[in-house]
C-alpha cells in the first residue's frame, strides 16, 4: 500500500501509494512543535492518538455531509486519504478568545464571539504564517473569491458539527484550524487533520485546557491529555 515518501512536515509524513496515483498515505509522527517550530519535543504514542482522533472526527463529519480527503484508517498511525493540492491558507474559526487573538487585539481570554470569527493565515513558515485578509489571499494564492466564500461557509458548517461532537464529549470547542485542498477535478475538500494539535478544547465543567496548549504552556501531560480526548470521543457520539 505505502510507496515512496512524498513530503515530511512537522507532524506527519506523506507517502505515495503503490498503485493509486490519486491516493496518499499520511503517517502521524510523535513529534510536537509549538510557536512555529521554536519549541519541539517528542512524545511516544502521540502519532497514534492524533491519527485515531482525526479518523473518528472525519468519520463523524462524513456522517453529517461534510466532504473530506479522508478514506480510512490503515493502522494505529496511518490513514489513507485522497490526494489534494493544499491551498496555502490556514482557516481559523474562533468561538471564544484564546491564544494569539488575545495578544493581538487585547481581547480578554474566554470572551465569546457570536457569530464566530474566521481568520486567514498564509501558510509560509519563513514568514511565521502571517494573518492576512481576503485580498491578500487572492494575491498570494490562486484561490478565487467564489472559492474563498465556499471555504468560509464550509468552516462555519464544520464548526457547528464539531461543537456538537465535542459538547457530547464534555468539551468546549474554543477555536480550531482547518486546511483545504483541491481534488484532481478541482473540487475543494477539507484536508489535513482535526486533533488536539489543531483545536483548543476546554473541559466543560472545569475549564481545564485539553489540547496542545498543555505543551505550549508546559502545564500538563500531553499524552495523558490526548488519551482522555480519544476515550471521551469513543464513549460519546463516535461510539454510537
Amino acid at each position: 500500500m505505502k510507496g515512496s515518501l512524498l513530503y515530511e512536515g512537522k507532524a506527519k509524513r506523506v507517502y505515495h501509494t503503490a498503485d493509486e496515483s490519486d491516493q496518499l498515505v499520511l503517517s502521524y509522527k510523535d513529534d510536537a512543535t509549538a510557536f512555529n517550530g521554536k519549541k519541539k519535543d517528542e512524545f511516544a504514542g502521540k502519532g497514534r492518538l492524533n491519527n485515531l482522533i482525526t479518523s473518528k472526527v472525519f468519520q463523524y463529519l462524513h456522517q453529517h455531509n461534510i466532504t473530506t480527503h479522508f478514506i480510512k484508517a490503515l493502522n494505529d498511525t496511518e490513514q489513507l486519504v485522497r490526494r489534494t493540492d493544499i491551498i496555502p491558507l490556514e482557516v481559523v474559526v474562533r468561538n471564544q478568545a484564546a491564544g494569539s487573538i488575545t495578544r493581538r487585539l487585547g481581547i480578554e481570554e474566554k470572551t465569546s464571539f457570536t457569530p464566530p470569527i474566521i481568520e486567514l493565515f498564509y501558510k509560509k513558515d519563513e514568514l511565521n504564517d502571517p494573518l492576512i485578509n481576503d485580498v491578500h489571499a487572492y494575491h498570494l494564492t490562486d484561490i478565487t473569491e467564489q472559492e474563498l466564500t465556499f471555504i468560509k461557509q464550509q468552516a462555519l458548517d464544520i464548526n457547528i458539527e464539531l461543537q456538537k461532537l465535542f459538547r457530547s464529549a464534555g468539551l468546549t470547542l474554543v477555536d480550531f484550524k482547518l486546511e483545504f485542498g483541491r481534488l484532481k477535478d478541482g473540487t475543494i475538500v477539507l484536508s489535513d487533520e482535526i486533533s488536539p494539535d489543531t483545536c483548543r478544547l476546554w473541559d466543560k465543567e472545569t475549564g481545564e485546557k485539553m489540547d496542545k496548549d498543555v505543551f505550549r504552556e508546559s502545564t500538563g501531560d500531553l499524552i495523558d491529555t490526548y488519551t482522555k480526548i480519544l476515550h471521551r470521543l469513543e464513549e460519546s457520539v463516535c461510539a454510537k
